[in-house]
């Protein structure tokens, strides 16, 4: 009863946010007549108590003994499914076996994995939550999409829950700690909407470069902006000797419709060293800091690079999740890249690098160089927070929200990490005589959809295996297939001169509920067009774009972000 009144009051009050906001990419249906909605709105006060009452009846501890419950209890866990080609099941493998038997075993709860899109994951999870389908617990990057369901009373206020059960979950607290627990703490109601996974590494964007084409080309890799420029120029005009008959494929520097996740090292090099707190904060909604004031420079040499034909010319036009520009770097016609600092070690023998080295020759592969210097000759990179990683709910749906606690409590466990990172030795790795742990490549059941199994360890992205100590000896190794000096390298140069973001945390900013899926599409939007754009029409095709983003609620979450920032910090320009 509880999920049929919920998915009444959620579809009613999407329909007012699609109304209010004027686009939404929520998937929620806004086609219905008005004779339809008009019951549901008139019993929203109604509703929204009901629902209330219901989220807030209270688990007591008597409940559980020595951890467990005197009855089987069930829940669901959302699990992404990334479409891997000759991947595992994400519901059914090693791994959710792995899990099912020791929360059953651990507190008798039955454990049921319900896959959503990876790609496409917010909008699933929009239709999901309107519905009151959705799992009971939910994860997401996207916070606006868990305020916009808890305004709405479709998400379970955590704040009350998790300090009251705080002895049945040590292995929770151990792990995220006060600062990932009550991240979005809201500093005045003290509501707790989402907990934060924790973040074991902090490592974003690597630039990549094909060695065996530098060395062909008797060049020296690139270390500063206009090495890079000279060696995209140098990669164009010597097509025929680096791909013969393919020479009409070469593609100096490839990037894809996410210019500001994939362009980050270059935006992040334009950006003033000495940025305050406070106006990062302010122009920070977007953590492709497309409203950041240097970004329309960095964006200007992007222009001028794909005027010149350094870049690839179809980049905007494949969507998330396409696999077109990865099967382009694997056959070859690549010469560089930025991307996720991994990224060509990733998935094994499907590994850029490896399809590289099997198809081309055993000289041919990507290697990480750091060349885009700032104003003060530094390489600065903006990093992951440690805090801050996906965002873990409840909707008012989950009637099992302690045992949904302790399924989390169960997964933070150091051994329970390990296993799921790492697997059983000789199957999806090896032990070095250093103690290290190496992954090796892995079939059937035992394949990991996502690097680190991150997809399971949702309290911890990066590698850990339990032990901080052991992560570190590791990490170079944690790639099957990869050679673990490159590894190294780039993780080293990922954190070179890095920069990690602070949280201002201020409570809910009003303006950000309900607008994240359309800001992040206008986003792309004044990114992609403004590349492609000829020279003379850079500016108009930039300034237009941003008009948009900013009307469409760009400028009110900046508005709000500066009050709130003059209310709790005054005049500072920068934390303490």
């Amino acid at each position: 009863m509880k999920k049929k009144v919920l998915s009444m009051f959620l579809a009613s009050a999407m329909a007012l946010s699609v109304a209010a906001c004027g686009s939404s990419n929520s998937g929620a249906d806004t086609t219905a007549p008005a004779s339809d909605a008009a019951p549901a709105q008139d019993t929203q006060a109604e509703t929204a108590t009901e629902t209330t009452e219901a989220a807030a009846e209270p688990e007591v501890a008597s409940e559980l003994t020595d951890g467990k419950f005197a009855e089987t209890r069930q829940i669901t866990v959302e699990i992404y499914d990334r479409g891997n080609d000759g991947g595992s099941d994400p519901e059914n493998n090693i791994y959710t076996e792995f899990i099912k038997k020791g929360m059953l075993e651990e507190h008798n709860v039955e454990v049921t994995f319900k896959k959503v899109p990876r790609w496409t994951e917010v909008d699933d999870i929009n239709n999901l939550l309107a519905a009151g389908e959705a799992p009971d617990i939910c994860v997401t990057y996207s916070y606006p999409t868990v305020l916009t369901y808890a305004q709405m009373g479709g998400v379970i206020d955590l704040s009350e829950m998790i300090e009251t059960y705080k002895a049945d979950l040590p292995n929770l607290w151990g792990w995220l700690g006060e600062t990932n627990m009550l991240w979005d703490k809201d500093p005045k109601t003290g509501e707790v909407w989402a907990l934060e996974g924790k973040r074991a590494e902090q490592q974003r964007i690597v630039t990549f470069v094909r060695q065996d084409w530098l060395d062909k080309l008797g060049l020296a890799a690139p270390t500063t902006t206009q090495e890079f420029e000279d060696m995209l120029v140098a990669f164009k005009d010597n097509a025929d000797t680096l791909l013969g008959k393919d020479a009409s494929k070469l593609v100096p520097f490839s990037t894809s419709y996410d210019i500001g996740w994939r362009a980050s090292n270059l935006i992040t090099s334009f950006m003033d060293p000495k940025i305050s707190d406070k106006e990062y904060y302010i122009n920070g909604f977007d953590d492709r800091m497309v409203t950041q004031a240097s970004t329309k420079e960095a964006v200007r040499l992007l222009n001028k690079w794909y005027n010149a034909g350094l870049m690839w010319k179809d980049f905007a036009l494949y969507g998330s999740g396409d696999t077109t520009e990865d099967d382009m770097i694997k056959a070859g016609y690549v010469g560089a890249f930025q991307h996720n600092w991994d990224y060509v070690f990733r998935n094994g023998e499907d590994s850029i690098n490896a399809n590289l080295k099997r198809n081309i020759g055993e000289d041919a592969k990507f290697v990480p160089v750091d060349c885009f210097q700032n104003s003060d000759g530094k390489y600065s990179k903006w990093l992951y927070s440690s805090a801050g990683d996906r965002k873990l709910f409840f909707p008012t749906t989950n009637d099992e929200p302690l045992a949904s606690l302790l399924y989390l409590d169960y997964i933070s466990q150091p051994d329970v990490i390990k296993y799921l990172q790492a697997g059983d030795e000789g199957v999806t790795h090896q032990v070095l005589d250093s103690g290290a742990i190496q992954i090796i490549a892995a079939t059937g059941d035992a394949i990991q959809n996502s690097g680190k199994n991150i997809d399971y360890t949702i309290t911890c992205n990066g590698t850990y295996f339990g032990d901080q100590k052991l992560a570190d000896l590791s990490i170079a190794y944690g790639y099957a297939e990869a050679d673990p000096e490159l590894v190294s390298a780039a993780d080293k140069i990922s954190k070179a001169d890095g920069i990690e973001p602070k949280n201002v945390n201020v409570g809910v900013i009003e303006a950000e509920a309900g607008v994240g899926d359309t800001l992040s599409s206008k986003r792309d939007q004044i990114f992609d067009n403004a590349v492609v754009a000829a020279e003379a029409d850079f500016d108009s095709t930039w300034d237009s774009y941003m008009s948009d983003y900013l009307s469409a609620g760009g400028q009110a979450i900046m508005d709000e972000r500066a009050e709130k920032w003059a209310e709790y910090f005054g005049d500072a320009d920068m934390l303490p």
